[in-house]
Parts: structure tokens; C-alpha cells; sequence
């Protein structure tokens, strides 16, 4: 029974994901509330999850190694986290997509990336999780591009570019841990990793940075988070609900997995995570005080919690037998933002299908008559923020208090602990601007006096659907918000075990003076940012009210500044070397006609095609743009068709 449960969370949802074409083509009401119900009987199947815990799987034989499944702790937290986001983004779906074309695509693909993020979560082995990693990231490349605007296909490419590159790089790692230590079950990784001779702890390293950056890519790592602002902006709103709130954590799923298994205390190896962590923590905090897109700096904003989430996984490692604060605070991280980006995504749905625009210029005020809607966005915007009382303050809390600890455990130790300072306050200063850019969208779409030309909002605004997936995100929000002790500490404890958490003895106050004094900084902090930079530098007013400008240099652009130009070159030398070598046979037959035939010249032409081994003349961005993507896509096709074939033979 419980190994059924497993094969069915897996299997169901992509198998269901047929039924979709045929199903809207007889009757589009019907496919709607399939599409419903699939989430619902899967969410329904995770809660027997909680009953089965330790329970496993195999389908042997699959892929050569066979696919393996495991349930209990984390991983049956993720799932059910998962199956609820799955099925409140799909109460919301059927108002976003009322006017949408290629609705079954979209359901079909969908479905698809929900199986294959449930084998992600209930992977026994890296092989498995890789397996379902790569299908993972193909399926949901189509979310990226449903829309089919220039700027999706764009943010598609690029979206596909990360994916198969990181991809790529993981399988690499993965074979180097698998010459290293013969198995790629995940429960027996620590122990080989810890009996590994010393002459092997460098290829263990470059087997782990091989995976991190994998893995890395799809979480919206530094500096592989390029893909993500530009993404989620371009994608259906419950799309990007999903892209933020879950799928980046199957990216922090497995960078754990390596961590806590290969590098469980590791100082080198923590200290290199929490400095990606900080980076992307600080850098994807600025990117969102100035973007003036609401999804853009929700998007932003997700870049940044991912880091908060990376500072803890590196405090995990630092820490090493004192590691509780630092496990718990990072999977309550992970459970609070996957359903603060479920509010605050379907609600800038909301404001989209109402103002047709994500400008803070053209939707300022439209929420001022929407009460529900800003209560629910207050709710989503103070967790986010780490206000106290909201479930956000917790987990922060646990991680700024486990750096904390790492600080007095340096000191006590007699080392210097001045870096970790420095840690300290970037994490305060990347909450204050947390707070900053949050009240800039609060006081924006619910504040502000409307914008000129708004029309007059349809009522009711929203469906009974999207009504139920805000209230039921923002409930749960509260709720663990208020009762930390209650729900939030045990679910951690439970979670923790898979992430071979240490026991904390003594008891947590959470709203003790000391813990809110770091809550405090970071909204005094928030509060300097809002009042001298957002309102000072990036608005001005005007006849027509307030007008937000987004002064973020575009010549800093990460993907246009390095990465893209990196591909024009590769581009340039792949053709180069190419031309080189067609020119190698004309070469050689023009020696030879020189010398076998000196006596009778003419006998022998060689061919002087001058197209021959060269491009035909195409501008540069058909070259490096559309050939490269193409390449990709059918480097792509090429994994899955060898994966059915390994699967069917």
C-alpha cells in the first residue's frame, strides 16, 4: 500500500496530464475542473503520506541503476507543500486563463511538472532526482513561454539556456560522486563521504561545486539567477506562484541533499555557500527596490529569500553539532515563502487582469476600494517582511540567531569573528530592504490615489476560486504566525531529521525582547530605505501623482553584460574552427593537383565553393540567438528521447 502511494503521487499527475486535450476539446467546464481535481485527489494522497512514513519504492531496472523512492521528513513536507500550491494555483487558474489561448497546453504541461517535481521530492537517489530534475525543468520551460510574446520566448530561451547548462553540469557531478563513492543513494552518501582518504577530498569538491551549481541554477543562485527576474514577470501569474514559490526549492532540495550528506561539516565548503547566499540575499533585495514591475520585484524578491534560505544551509554545515536554529529556521524559510509568493503572485494576477498593465505607474491605486484583496496582500507583504506575528519573523529569526551563534562560538574560541559581523548585517540590512520595497507595493496598489486613465474595475474583481486560494494562503500565513510553538517548531523538528538536525534542548521564546530587537533593526532599517531612497531618489511627483522610476543602470545586466556576449564568442569560435577545418580537404587536394599532377594541370579542379564549411550570411542575433536556442531545445529532445529509450528497452 505504502509503496503504491509513492508510484501514485509520482505517476498520477502525468498520466492525468493526457486526459487534458481530449477532455477540453469535448467539454472546456469539464477540463476546468479536471484540472482542479487532479490537485486535489494529489493533495489528498500526500496527507496519507504523514502515515507512511519511511515508506520506499523502486522501479528497477529504469535507466540502467533503476528509480527509487523514499518518503518521511522534508520530503513529505515539500510534497504536501506542493500538492496545496498545486491546488490553490489551480482554483485561480480558470479566471486568469477565461480570455487565454492554448489553455490545454498550458493544463497539460502543468500537470506534467507537478509529477516530476513529486519525483524530485521522493527521490532515494540522485539518479532519480536527476532523472526527474531534467524533466522537471523541460515541462516547465512551456510556462515560461505560454504567453508566445517576443519577451516571453526571450525570457523562455534564456529560462532553457540555464536549464540544460545546469543540467548538464549536475550529470557531470554526478558521475564523479559515483566514481568516488560507488552509490548514489542519498542515505548512504554521509558515511562514504566521511571515509573518503584525504588525496580524494578534492574531486569530492569539484563533484560538489559540479552539483551546487546545478542545482544552484534552478534555486536563482549568484550568479545563475539571471533567468529568474526576467521569467516570472513574462509567465502566467499562477505560473510564477509556482516557479517562485516551489520549483526554486527543488533547486534548494537538492544543494541540501549535497550539504548536509557530502560536506555535513565542512567550514571550507559552508563558507563558500554563505557567500553565494549573502550575494544573492543583498543583490536580488536592491534589484527589487528599484524595479518598478510588480512581478519583476516579487521575482526579485524571490532571488533574495533563496539566499536568506542558502545562509542557512551554510550555517547548517558552520555550525556543524549545534546546527538546530540554523536547520529549522531554513526549513521554515522554505515552508513560509513557498506560500507568501502563493498570495502575493495570484494576487498581482489579480491586478493584472484588472489594469492589463504590471506598472506601478498604471496600477497605483486600483486595490484603494479592495479590502480583501489588501487585507490578504498585508498579510503576504508583513510575512515576507519578518513583521512579528506573521510566520515570516519566525523562520528569519532563526536564521539571523543561528549566525548569532556562530559569532559567540567563534569568539568563546578565542578567532576572529569579524566577517560573520559583516554576515550579520546583511542579513538585518537585506530584511530592511525587504520591508522597503514590500511597503513601496503595499503603498502603491492600496494607497495611492488612482492613476489617470484607470478603468473602473469589474465587479466582482475576482472569482470565487482565486477568493478561496488567497484567504486559505494568507490563513495558513496567520495561523503559523501566531502559534509558532504550536505548528512551526514541530513541523521543523520533524523536518530537521532528514537534514540530520541537532536536538535543541532548551526552549525557544520567540517574541523575547532579544529576538525582536533583530526584528526591529530590519524595520527601522526598511523604514530609513522607503522614506531616503524609494521616495527620495525613485519617485517624483507630478501633476498627475506619484511617478516611480527604475534608475538601476541596464548596462549591468548580468545575462547581456556577460553571459550572452560569452555565447557570441563560443559562437564566433565554434564557426571559426568549423571553417578552419572544411578548409583542411581544399587545402590538401589543392597540394596534391600542385604536385601529383605538375605535368598535366586542369585534369583535376578542386571545388571552390566559397559557402562550402561556412554559414550562409545571416545576422549575428539569428546566429548566436536563435541557433543556440535550437541547439538547446534539440539537445533537449535528444535526453528525453533517450530516456524513453532506456526506459522502454
Amino acid at each position: 500500500m505504502q509503496t503504491d502511494l509513492l508510484l501514485f503521487l509520482v505517476l498520477f499527475p502525468i498520466l492525468g496530464a493526457f486526459a487534458v486535450f481530449p477532455l477540453g476539446k469535448r467539454s472546456p467546464a469539464g477540463r476546468d475542473w479536471y484540472v482542479r481535481i487532479v490537485p486535489a485527489v494529489e493533495l489528498a494522497a500526500a496527507l496519507l503520506l504523514l502515515t507512511a512514513d519511511g515508506a520506499e519504492a523502486a522501479l528497477p531496472g529504469v535507466c540502467g541503476l533503476g528509480l527509487r523512492f523514499a518518503a518521511g521528513s522534508l520530503r513529505t513536507l515539500l510534497v504536501l507543500v506542493a500538492g496545496f500550491l498545486w491546488l490553490a494555483t489551480g482554483l485561480a487558474s480558470r479566471e486568469y486563463f477565461a480570455a487565454a489561448a492554448h489553455k490545454e497546453r498550458y493544463y497539460f504541461f502543468w500537470l506534467l511538472t507537478l509529477g516530476a517535481l513529486m519525483g524530485v521530492f521522493l527521490a532515494a537517489d540522485l539518479i532519480t532526482l536527476f532523472v526527474f530534475f531534467e524533466m522537471m525543468s523541460f515541462t516547465s520551460y512551456v510556462w515560461v513561454a505560454q504567453n508566445e510574446t517576443p519577451e516571453a520566448l526571450r525570457a523562455a530561451n534564456t529560462y532553457l539556456a540555464v536549464a540544460v547548462i545546469g543540467g548538464m553540469t549536475l550529470l557531470v557531478g554526478l558521475f564523479l560522486l559515483y566514481d568516488l563513492l560507488g552509490t548514489l543513494e542519498i542515505g548512504a552518501l554521509a558515511g562514504l563521504a566521511a571515509a573518503l582518504p584525504e588525496e580524494k577530498k578534492v574531486p569530492l569538491y569539484v563533484a560538489g561545486g559540479c552539483c551546487l551549481a546545478g542545482f544552484g541554477a534552478k534555486a536563482g543562485m549568484f550568479p545563475l539567477h539571471i533567468w529568474l527576474p526576467k521569467a516570472h514577470p513574462v509567465a502566467p501569474a499562477p505560473a510564477s506562484a509556482l516557479l517562485s514559490g516551489i520549483l526554486t526549492k527543488s533547486g534548494v532540495f537538492g544543494i541540501l541533499v549535497i550539504a548536509r550528506n557530502l560536506f555535513r561539516a565542512d567550514v571550507a565548503w559552508g563558507d563558500a555557500v554563505l557567500f553565494l547566499g549573502v550575494v544573492t540575499m543583498v543583490l536580488g533585495a536592491v534589484l527589487a527596490v528599484f524595479s518598478v514591475d510588480l512581478k519583476r520585484t516579487l521575482a526579485c524578491s524571490s532571488m533574495s529569500q533563496i539566499g536568506f534560505i542558502l545562509v542557512g544551509v551554510a550555517m547548517q554545515g558552520l555550525l556543524s553539532g549545534e546546527n538546530a536554529l540554523a536547520a529549522w529556521g531554513t526549513i521554515l524559510h522554505m515552508l513560509n515563502h513557498s506560500l507568501i509568493k502563493l498570495v502575493l503572485f495570484v494576487a498581482a494576477g489579480v491586478v493584472y487582469l484588472g489594469t492589463h498593465s504590471l506598472n506601478l505607474n498604471d496600477i497605483r491605486g486600483w486595490g484603494r476600494d479592495k479590502p480583501w484583496l489588501k487585507a490578504v496582500f498585508l498579510v503576504g507583504a508583513c510575512s515576507i517582511a519578518g513583521v512579528p506575528g506573521f510566520s515570516g519573523y519566525v523562520s528569519k529569526t532563526l536564521l539571523h540567531e543561528s549566525i548569532v551563534e556562530y559569532i559567540h562560538a567563534l569568539t568563546h574560541a578565542g578567532l576572529d569573528a569579524g566577517v560573520y559581523r559583516v554576515v550579520e548585517w546583511l542579513f538585518l540590512i537585506s530584511g530592511g530592504l525587504t520591508a522597503a520595497y514590500m511597503t513601496k507595493l503595499f503603498v502603491c496598489i492600496f494607497l495611492s490615489p488612482k492613476a489617470r486613465g484607470q478603468h473602473a474595475a469589474p465587479k466582482p474583481y475576482w472569482s470565487a476560486g482565486t477568493a478561496a486560494a488567497l484567504t486559505g494562503g494568507a490563513g495558513v500565513l496567520l495561523a503559523l504566525g501566531v502559534t509558532p510553538s504550536l505548528t512551526m517548531q514541530p513541523i521543523a523538528v520533524w523536518a530537521a531529521e532528514f537534514l540530520h538536525g541537532d536536538h535543541l534542548e532548551e526552549t525557544l521564546h520567540y517574541f523575547s525582547p532579544t529576538n525582536l530587537k533583530g526584528a526591529c533593526i530590519s524595520l527601522g532599517i526598511g523604514a530609513l530605505v522607503y522614506l531616503a531612497v524609494i521616495r527620495g531618489l525613485l519617485m517624483r511627483r507630478e501633476s498627475g501623482g506619484e511617478v516611480y522610476f527604475n534608475r538601476w543602470p541596464q548596462r549591468l545586466d548580468l545575462e547581456e553584460l556577460v553571459y550572452r556576449p560569452a555565447l557570441n564568442a563560443l559562437a564566433f569560435l565554434g564557426a571559426f574552427c568549423a571553417r578552419a577545418a572544411a578548409s583542411v580537404g581544399d587545402i590538401i587536394v589543392f597540394l596534391g593537383e600542385r604536385i601529383l599532377f605538375t605535368k598535366a594541370p586542369g585534369i583535376f579542379v578542386p571545388k571552390h565553393d566559397e559557402n562550402f564549411g561556412a554559414y550562409e550570411r545571416k545576422p549575428r542575433r539569428f546566429l548566436v540567438g536563435e541557433t543556440f536556442s535550437f541547439d538547446l531545445l534539440l539537445a533537449g529532445v535528444g535526453l528525453v528521447a533517450m530516456l524513453l529509450y532506456i526506459l522502454l528497452v
